[in-house]
């Protein structure tokens, strides 16, 4: 995933694993032949599987030259834009969907993205990792310490995450936008065997969530 200035030079091979966890999901959440929007879709990993299970009129938006040079030569449709520039022309609606698979937290700005790819997209797939999971408590307050783990791969001086939240300050927010929440589901993330679904107090013990998001015009015509 690339969603900030191409002058900074990430590994993204470390959180590629993490990243691609939960492309299943958004598999599922897409519909056939729908038209599709990735944001920061790297070297279109999941784009390619879209199209080739799910026949979807596929776009994608990518920083980074190298990567979206990927992108074309696997055929897909992508162009070369900062992310938060990149959807000003695209009309309202025009996307039945748009993915922010683990992006939102990388911009300097998400409010803006968030609501920019609400605006054209029917449909909004959002992932992020949660920053209140309990292993990271315990580290903040037994070593004073920020995690590097499977979840957060990065150290803080080399994160491309530039933001942190949690999911119940994400609740909080569709909340204050009055956005729709479709459907969330929330992980513990285990790449030695199945992911767990966390289903009982997921703002503490999960480690990724997914939300799947609409505008919701109902309460903007109150």
């Amino acid at each position: 995933m690339t969603a900030r200035d191409d002058k900074v030079r990430f590994d993204w091979q470390k959180s590629l694993p993490r990243d691609r966890e939960l492309d299943p999901l958004i598999m599922d959440i897409a519909r056939p032949g729908e038209r599709v929007l990735d944001l920061g879709c790297g070297r279109g990993e999941l784009l390619t599987k879209l199209k080739q299970e799910k026949q979807v009129r596929e776009q994608g938006i990518e920083l980074n030259a190298e990567h979206v040079a990927d992108c074309l030569a696997r055929g897909l449709s992508v162009i070369q834009a900062d992310l938060e520039e990149g959807l000003n022309d695209f009309l309202g609606d025009y996307f039945d969907l748009v993915i922010l698979n683990q992006v939102l937290l990388t911009v300097k700005n998400p409010l803006t993205l968030l609501q920019q790819s609400l605006r054209i997209g029917q449909r909004v797939v959002v992932t992020f990792p949660n920053f209140a999971h309990w292993r990271i408590r315990l580290k903040l307050m037994f070593e004073g310490r920020l995690p590097v783990n499977q979840t957060l791969p990065y150290k803080w001086y080399e994160t491309p995450e530039i933001r942190v939240t949690t999911i119940k300050e994400f609740q909080e927010l569709c909340l204050e936008l009055q956005v729709e929440i479709l459907e969330q589901r929330f992980f513990q993330l285990n790449y030695l065997m199945h992911n767990r679904r966390i289903s009982f107090w997921p703002n503490f013990r999960s480690t990724v969530a997914l939300f799947c998001l609409r505008q919701n015009n109902s309460f903007a015509q109150q």
